[in-house]
């Protein structure tokens, strides 16, 4: 995945109440949290929401959440916040649920076949279908 635009960052981070930032900007705590935050700022600039429906959504999904018992310490910022993309992928026809679902559980399987330290790599049997591989 390419490098996030500075000025990309930086607004959505005036846009977004409560990503975590330090001087310089966003930062994450796992390569993953940067690629979910880099994900959305990508269908920003392609016009499939605005900072305002992405802070809307991203509030009702973390409120869910605290519903639920999430002790609101900062640390699942990022899974709301993955969670959130999930949700309006889903629901703008990016792509469907049931997608999204097979690529969990086929990213799942491959995540418990694969050795520690090794790059986990999607396979057909992973989503126990002919699809090949998937990168």
């Amino acid at each position: 995945m390419s490098a996030v635009e500075p000025g990309a960052a930086r607004d959505s981070v005036d846009a977004v109440p409560g990503i975590p930032c330090d001087a310089e900007g966003p930062v994450f705590r796992e390569p993953w949290e940067g690629q979910a935050f880099a994900m959305a700022l990508t269908l920003h600039q392609r016009g499939l929401f605005t900072w305002g429906e992405w802070a809307e959504l991203l509030g009702d999904e973390i409120r869910r959440a605290q519903a639920g018992g999430d002790p609101d310490t900062g640390e699942t910022y990022y899974r709301h916040w993955f969670n959130t993309l999930e949700r309006v992928v889903a629901e703008r026809g990016v792509t469907s649920r049931e997608t999204l679902t097979s690529y969990r559980d086929a990213w799942e399987h491959a995540a418990h076949r694969t050795p520690h330290g090794k790059p986990i790599e999607l396979v057909a049997a992973d989503f126990g279908d002919s699809r090949g591989t998937v990168e």
